[in-house]
């Protein structure tokens, strides 16, 4: 069914219609409803049809409306994210006040702000989405409130008294909506959980899961399922399957690791390179499409990682029983097994489902240590498969050549591992350490991966594609700025390649602000999502590539197995889309399914980022806030209107110091140099600059920590005027952290420098009665100050 009937006939009605009212007015039969939904459904989706709260249909066009959702800012206004995909607009608070975080409403264009933007203001709340939320229960004279952990979320709950579940004051509890906020009304909620003290271990991640609405509980339905499945592989399941049991496969993965996805075996081919198989758990051999364990799967899209806890996406007998390659256990398996040339090009592959069993539970530290360090325990516990881990890691050295040579991004980040204590506070944050054992076992799943959309592309069947597109020409033009700042070019024009960015990574790598310069040239790209239409991978240099190796922890990796596997025995994979309550959804055509599962996996990919993100902020305050008045060194990694962010040395934590705490002058900020400049004394602050800082304070509700500047560092200060030193020193008088003996010191040289002025003749013009002196302090006329 066409689109453009339905609009007309919606345009050209004087009042909104119901389904049934469009339908007679088209002369759409039964038979026709279903195609008549689909196409509603993608108008609603593109924001040029909505339906008000009476369910009734309308053109928002020509209501001169605009639908989106509501997007709420700690500072108390927001913005509507527009569906249509336009500029966002502006809520200012009074709008808020009429909605909460996450709504979807109808809003008109209504002016703009000081700043140029359009602000909005709200018509209709199409849809309440935020029903519970998350916060801390108060008692403020005799009136009950919970507020909100969420601090997009700037509407108290109030809680009536029979309505409190006998929560105490302080405690962090879980509130259901059941009055929502008007223009002039406050929200009411009532408790339905109370979780703790905000100190007790592991809150932040209770309050992270219930924050970001990570499905955390299975079903008892899910539950039952995976406890009723067997314990071992079954006779049942070898059938048509290649028996690999005999061949040395064996997992590395890090030494926290408890699911274990893929196992592989590496043998080198005479004059014709190597033979790489990897093999990766057949999770789909357990969990079946429609079952209750895949609409949990679904749901969640992706395990969720926090320190010292996992959020799995399927429930534990999977996850780190039947479906993980534990060592020396007989597993089911679908095997990439690919021939590799020997400059590390793919020169063949296939896929089979497979029976093998890991030979060994190796980790990256003792499998690097085995190959490098000769005589070490390492290599003497495992001496009987030496051979095999040098063969992997000649083949890495071949894979990590052709990828050079493909021109892929090889950007070397410093990741860090937050070490708990017992009760799950911060001990120590450390970095991550990559060595070689860590990069061979990612080329061999990135030659996997590649092996699977090349698969899927030649059968011609439609699947999920891991897409990531190049910079838009805002973003390149961006980076191009903030690059001349620092001397250097990305070449390739207004359409680079992924090898110019990989040389101008190569050329950053040795200088002492190569972290930030390349955190810089990975923000400039877009962001990694899943879709059916192939558009390549930027960052990798790949014309088609998917997610195969990860089933047990990601969803499209277990789709991806699904249409393999239907490939290979001759059918063809439909997916199915599930609704909140489980109930299987419509999706109309194939690819338009594909397309809402691709979104759907994209979003809670990032959903479960910024849980993860909102853990570790909020732990690392909480690390640091032990900490407050110490003085630590660190690099500014971002410049921003109102201060510089700076990462500390020594404990890989990021903390603002605001604009105020720089001088005492006006600091105008310049985006494309990244810097902030001093107007009175050209004192400059740039990206990746040096700075001594001390902590003032760290506000753990929002997981923000201060900090104030004690030592300018590698801040420079401007050549505008021949006294810029003088003056460079007076905009530098606001000490912190300064002793008392420095500051006598200070003082008395000041006294000094007063007294030798004031023996000079002066001009009685030269001072007028009242004129502020060097000291601050009023002179009198041809005398000292006082």
């Amino acid at each position: 069914m066409e689109r453009q009937p339905i609009i007309d006939a919606l345009t050209g009605s004087g009042a909104p219609l119901t389904v049934e009212e469009l339908a007679l007015r088209l002369g759409v039969d039964q038979d026709q409803r279903d195609a008549l939904a689909l196409v509603l459904a993608e108008l609603e989706r593109d924001g040029r049809v909505v339906r008000n709260r009476a369910g009734l249909l309308l053109i928002t066009a020509r209501a001169d409306l605009l639908s989106g959702q509501v997007q709420g800012h700690r500072e108390g206004h927001g913005f509507l994210l527009r569906d249509d995909g336009g500029p966002d607009l502006v809520l200012v608070d009074h709008e808020m006040s009429k909605v909460l975080h996450g709504d979807r409403v109808l809003a008109r264009m209504n002016g703009a702000d000081r700043r140029g933007r359009p602000l909005g203001e709200i018509v209709e709340v199409i849809e309440h989405r935020t029903n519970r939320l998350v916060g801390r229960l108060l008692n403020e004279r005799g009136v009950t409130i919970v507020v909100p952990e969420d601090q997009r979320i700037q509407h108290d709950i109030l809680v009536p008294p029979q309505a409190s579940a006998q929560a105490r004051h302080g405690q962090v509890v879980v509130v259901e909506i059941i009055q929502q906020p008007q223009r002039y009304v406050q929200p009411i909620g009532r408790v339905v959980e109370v979780l703790g003290q905000i100190e007790d271990p592991g809150m932040e991640i209770e309050i992270a899961v219930r924050k970001f609405a990570v499905p955390y509980r299975f079903s008892d339905e899910a539950q039952q399922q995976a406890q009723a499945l067997p314990t071992q592989v079954e006779p049942r399941d070898r059938k048509g399957r290649v028996d690999l049991r005999d061949i040395p496969l064996v997992t590395i993965d890090g030494e926290d690791a408890r699911d274990f996805d893929d196992a592989v075996y590496c043998e080198p081919i005479e004059r014709k390179g190597w033979r790489l198989i990897v093999a990766i758990a057949d999770v789909s051999h357990y969990v079946e499409p429609g079952s209750a364990l895949d609409r949990e799967a679904q749901s969640r899209s992706t395990s969720v990682y926090f320190p010292r806890r996992v959020i799995p996406m399927l429930p534990e007998p999977l996850s780190v029983g039947l479906c993980s390659l534990n060592h020396d256990v007989e597993r089911v398996a679908l095997v990439c097994d690919l021939v590799i040339g020997p400059k590390g090009a793919i020169k063949a592959y296939q896929f089979y489902p497979a029976l093998m069993r890991s030979h060994a539970r190796l980790n990256y530290t003792e499998v690097w240590e085995a190959l490098a360090v000769p005589g070490s325990s390492a290599q003497r516990q495992h001496h009987a498969l030496l051979p095999q881990l040098r063969n992997l890691h000649r083949l890495y050295e071949v894979l990590a050549g052709a990828r050079a040579q493909r021109g892929a991004l090889d950007l070397e980040t410093v990741e860090t591992q937050i070490v708990c204590d017992p009760n799950g506070r911060i001990e120590r944050i450390v970095p991550r350490v990559r060595n070689d054992a860590h990069r061979l076992i990612e080329e061999c799943m990135l030659a996997a991966n590649v092996c699977a959309a090349d698969f899927l592309h030649r059968a011609r069947h439609q699947g999920l594609y891991r897409v990531h597109e190049g910079p838009t020409p805002q973003k390149l033009e961006a980076l191009r700025l903030s690059l001349r700042a620092f001397g250097l070019q990305l070449d390739g024009g207004s359409a680079p390649e992924p090898a110019h960015y990989a040389k101008l990574v190569k050329a950053v790598r040795a200088r002492p602000d190569a972290q930030l310069l390349q955190t810089m040239v990975l923000r400039s790209m877009q962001q990694a999502v899943y879709t059916p239409h192939n558009s390549g991978h930027f960052g990798l240099a790949y014309e088609a590539y998917t997610h195969f190796t990860s089933p047990i922890r990601r969803y499209p990796d277990l789709l991806v197995h699904r249409t393999l596997k239907a490939v290979l025995a001759g059918r063809h994979y439909q997916p199915s889309l599930y609704a909140a309550d489980g109930a299987t959804l419509d999706c109309g055509t194939a690819m338009s399914c594909w397309e809402k599962l691709g979104s759907l996996c994209s979003a809670n990919e990032r959903r479960a980022d910024e849980a993860s993100r909102d853990v570790e902020a909020w732990l690392k305050s909480y690390y640091v806030r032990e900490r407050t008045g110490e003085t630590f060194s660190g690099s500014i990694s971002a410049v921003v209107p109102f201060g510089v962010f700076v990462v500390l040395d020594d404990l890989y934590v990021e903390g603002l110091v605001h604009v105020s705490e720089l001088g005492s002058e006006y600091f105008h900020f310049n985006e494309a140099l990244h810097e902030l400049r001093g107007e009175r004394t050209g004192l400059r602050f740039r990206l990746a600059e040096r700075l001594t800082v001390q902590v003032a304070r760290v506000d753990l509700e929002a997981r923000r920590i201060d900090f104030r500047l004690v030592k300018p560092g590698a801040a420079v200060s401007g050549a505008a005027r021949p006294d810029a030193a003088d003056s460079t020193e007076r905009g530098r008088r606001r000490r912190v952290g300064e002793s008392v003996d420095e500051r006598r010191t200070r003082q008395a040289r000041r006294a000094e420098r007063l007294a030798a002025r004031s023996t000079k003749k002066v001009a009685p013009s030269g001072l007028r009665r009242g004129k502020v002196g060097v000291g601050g302090r009023k002179r009198r006329r041809g005398g000292a100050p006082r």
